[in-house]
């Protein structure tokens, strides 16, 4: 049963990760004022609409947050958490399934964002065609959060230290938010069973 379990564990994972990296890019596209003629955000909108256009007439967007994505985001984590322990022969109670999807939610957001400045890094070292689609998207989805460090620690030179101290934070967050709020998610489920 071990390597069956860790396939199904990697299928899960992969399936799930999938959809909510999707509904997640998606969320921070409209936060961000994305460039909606993009041919990436086309592609999103298109791969996403069948299934957030009827929940949005139940769940309408805040000004620039579409909250439908980010609560099916929300979903899939739980059901992809929930599949996961069934898998071992686990039960979770109700309410440490909705920490520990919270918190799951949260650090692929965190993660995706380390991944974005990593390649926003790594796009200012190589010389890539500035036209190319995912250029202004990976600019426009970092700067949020780079911006306001640049402005406190200017660049040394040629040197912008804002994606390292970004990165750094992004740890913490993940050590010191995530994993505590995954540690009461898991005693929360795991209470009086």
């Amino acid at each position: 049963m071990g390597y069956l379990a860790n396939a199904g564990q990697l299928l899960i994972n992969f399936a799930f990760g999938l959809l909510v990296s999707l509904l997640v890019i998606r969320v921070l596209l409209q936060l961000v004022r994305a460039n909606f003629y993009n041919p990436i955000c086309q592609m999103l909108y298109k791969l996403t609409n069948p299934v957030l256009m009827p929940l949005h007439r139940l769940v309408p967007n805040r000004r620039n947050f579409d909250i439908a994505a980010a609560l099916l985001a929300w979903l899939l984590s739980a059901i992809k958490l929930a599949l996961l322990y069934a898998m071992f022969g686990q039960g979770l109670r109700i309410l440490g399934l909705v920490v520990m999807a919270l918190a799951d939610l949260l650090d692929f957001v965190l993660l995706l964002y380390l991944g974005l400045i990593f390649v926003r890094v790594l796009l200012s070292f190589l010389s890539v065609e500035r036209a190319n689609p995912i250029v202004p998207l990976v600019i426009q989805l970092t700067e949020p959060l780079l911006k306001p460090v640049r402005r406190r620690v200017p660049a040394m030179g040629a040197l912008d230290f804002s994606p390292a101290i970004v990165m750094l934070a992004i740890g913490l967050l993940r050590l010191l938010l995530v994993a505590p709020l995954l540690d009461l998610g898991k005693q929360l489920a795991q209470a009086a069973m």
